[in-house]
C-alpha cells in the first residue's frame, strides 16, 4: 500500500519548514480522509473546558493542501497542512531508492 505523511508547515512564509506531522497508509482517498479528520480536530470550534472559540476557519489551498486559523481572545493558531505521497524509500521493498527511480549512479 502506498505511503502517506501529513506534512505541517511550522514559521512564516519564506522561513517555515515542514515536518511529518503524521503517517498514514492506505489509498490517495483514505490518506485524504485521514488528513481531513486531523484538520477537523486541529484546535477543534470547543475546548475541552466547554468554551467555544471565537473563530476557526479552514481554507483549501488545493486538494491535498489546507490551512487552519483559529482565533481565541488572547491568541492566534495557524496551521498548515499538506497531504504527501512516499515515493522513495530505501528501506522499502517495491519502492525505489531515489525520486527518479535510479538505483546506480553512472
Amino acid at each position: 500500500m502506498p505511503g502517506w505523511a501529513v506534512m505541517r508547515a511550522l514559521g512564516l512564509a519564506e522561513l517555515s519548514n515542514y515536518t511529518v506531522y503524521r503517517e498514514l497508509e492506505g489509498t490517495e482517498a483514505e490518506a485524504l480522509a485521514g488528513m481531513l479528520r486531523i484538520i477537523d480536530t486541529f484546535e477543534e470550534a470547543v475546548t475541552a473546558a466547554g468554551r467555544r472559540r471565537q473563530r476557526r476557519q479552514v481554507f483549501r489551498v488545493s486538494e491535498r493542501s489546507y490551512f487552519v486559523r483559529v482565533e481565541n481572545r488572547m491568541s492566534i493558531h495557524e496551521a498548515h497542512f499538506i497531504l504527501a505521497e512516499l515515493i522513495a524509500d530505501t528501506h522499502t521493498d517495491g519502492l525505489p531508492d531515489t525520486a527518479g527511480g535510479l538505483t546506480e549512479t553512472p
